[in-house]
C-alpha cells in the first residue's frame, strides 16, 4: 500500500519594472533550486501551509494568487479555503516525514510577493530568476515547465502600467494557460 503526503508548494513572483521573476530556493537534502513548499500540517489547509512554507523557508509575506473558481450561492456562510491551480502527485524517497518511498499529493499554488525583500529570516539560500536563467539551472523540470509557462503568461501584463492584483494576475495566466 501506498502512503500518500498531502503537500504544498508554491510558485512565488515579483514584478521589477515591467519583468517578472520568480522565487527559488536551494533544497538543502536534494541540492536543486526548487519553489518552496512542504507538508501540510495537520491543524492547517493546504493554503495555509503554502503561505507557512513560503514564509519559513524564503521569508517572504506572500498573497496568494486564486484561480478562477466557480461561485458560490451568496447565502452559502462557510468559508472558502484557498484554492490551488493543480494538485498532482510525485513518488518520492524516505524524508524527514516517512522512512519509506511514498507519494506527495502536492498543491499547487501561485503567489505574489509583498516585496523583494524577506520579511523574516529564510530558512534556505533564496534567490530572484529571470525567465532566462531558468533553463541552466538545476531543478525538477516538470518545475521549470510550468514556471516558464507562468512566467509566459505574467509577460502579457508588461505593456500594462496598472498594479499586478491578484486578480489582474490570475486572469492573465487563465488567458495564457488556456490558449
Amino acid at each position: 500500500m501506498t502512503r500518500k503526503h498531502p503537500t504544498s508548494s508554491v510558485f512565488v513572483f515579483r514584478r521589477i519594472g515591467h519583468a517578472w521573476q520568480l522565487g527559488l530556493i536551494q533544497h538543502p537534502r536534494l541540492g536543486r533550486m526548487m519553489i518552496p513548499g512542504g507538508h501540510v500540517e495537520q491543524e492547517e489547509s493546504q493554503g495555509e501551509a503554502a503561505l507557512r512554507e513560503v514564509a519559513e523557508e524564503t521569508g517572504l509575506a506572500v498573497e496568494l494568487v486564486s484561480p478562477p473558481a466557480a461561485p458560490m450561492p451568496g447565502c452559502y456562510q462557510r468559508q472558502r479555503v484557498a484554492q490551488p491551480w493543480w494538485i498532482v502527485e510525485y513518488q518520492v524517497p524516505p524524508d524527514n516525514h516517512l522512512g519509506a518511498d511514498h507519494v506527495h499529493t502536492d498543491h499547487l499554488y501561485v503567489a505574489l510577493a509583498d516585496g523583494a525583500e524577506p520579511v523574516g529570516e529564510p530558512a534556505h539560500p533564496f534567490g530572484w530568476y529571470d525567465p532566462a536563467d531558468l533553463p541552466g539551472l538545476h531543478m525538477f523540470e516538470d518545475a521549470r515547465v510550468l514556471a516558464l509557462a507562468l512566467l509566459s503568461g505574467l509577460s502579457l501584463l508588461d505593456g500594462d502600467a496598472g498594479d499586478a492584483t491578484p486578480a489582474r494576475l490570475a486572469a492573465a495566466l487563465l488567458t495564457h494557460l488556456d490558449g
